[in-house]
């Protein structure tokens, strides 16, 4: 029980402080971009090196998936994650909304970013079927650097936090302007019930794209970690 609450705890954070930058950063500039990008990656980094001896730190329904599938944990573990994430960002989101109640911005980009919570959207990726192969390709390269840099053998150890992190901030970098990122299902819920509108309508993107990455990082790590895979008797 004492994981599934640090996943809660640690989804918590990450939901609050990279939702919450994005609201009061706004990001329709630069600047805007890269602080919201970097209060992710950073966010990640904390909770790894605060809970990572706990549970992982997964606080990403896709990673956890992509750790199931690759034989890590249980399934039974695995949906004491999913619960704990998901909790952990409702009440994230709550919080968010209870903001935009107390605090009154000073620029319209602000008031843009604070009224959608931080929230993904599909139109600046074309719609659905943009975001979907946006969300899917980022998640998978995200979720691929988790399984490599925490494996027992050949990852990278102590370290392991700061590379994740590093590699989320990269891709928000990237695809901010483009769906907001989520490479998160509950990053994406929780804001999403608070904000409702076309956020809660676009979410089911944000949630099966990310999964869908999960699985398809954990088929390639499967085929890397595997002693006799095809792909290291070509070599």
């Amino acid at each position: 029980m004492k994981k599934y609450f640090a996943e809660m705890v640690g989804t918590f954070v990450l939901t609050l402080l990279g939702c919450g930058t994005a609201m009061f950063l706004g990001c329709a500039t630069p600047a805007g971009v890269v602080g919201t990008a970097i209060a992710f990656g950073l966010a990640v980094v904390a909770m790894a090196y605060t809970i990572g001896g706990i549970s992982g730190c997964h606080i990403n329904p896709a990673i956890t998936l992509g750790v199931a599938l690759s034989g890590r944990m249980s399934w039974k573990d695995a949906l004491g994650y999913w619960v704990g994430q998901v909790v952990g960002a409702i009440i994230a989101g709550a919080i968010l909304f209870a903001l935009t109640n107390v605090v009154t911005p000073s620029a319209e980009g602000i008031a843009d970013g604070m009224l959608g919570l931080g929230c993904n959207g599909v139109a600046n990726a074309g719609g659905a079927c943009g975001a979907c192969l946006v969300e899917i390709i980022a998640t998978f390269i995200f979720v691929l650097v988790v399984l490599g840099t925490t494996d027992e053998k050949v990852g990278a150890g102590n370290l392991a936090g700061l590379a994740i992190g590093l590699s989320l901030i990269l891709i928000h970098l990237v695809c901010i302007n483009l769906t907001g990122t989520s490479v998160n299902p509950a990053r994406s819920i929780g804001p999403a019930l608070f904000a409702g509108g076309q956020a809660l309508a676009d979410l089911w993107v944000f949630i099966v794209a990310p999964l869908v990455g999960g699985a398809l990082a954990a088929l390639v790590w499967k085929c890397f970690s595997c002693e006799k895979c095809c792909c290291k008797k070509a070599e």
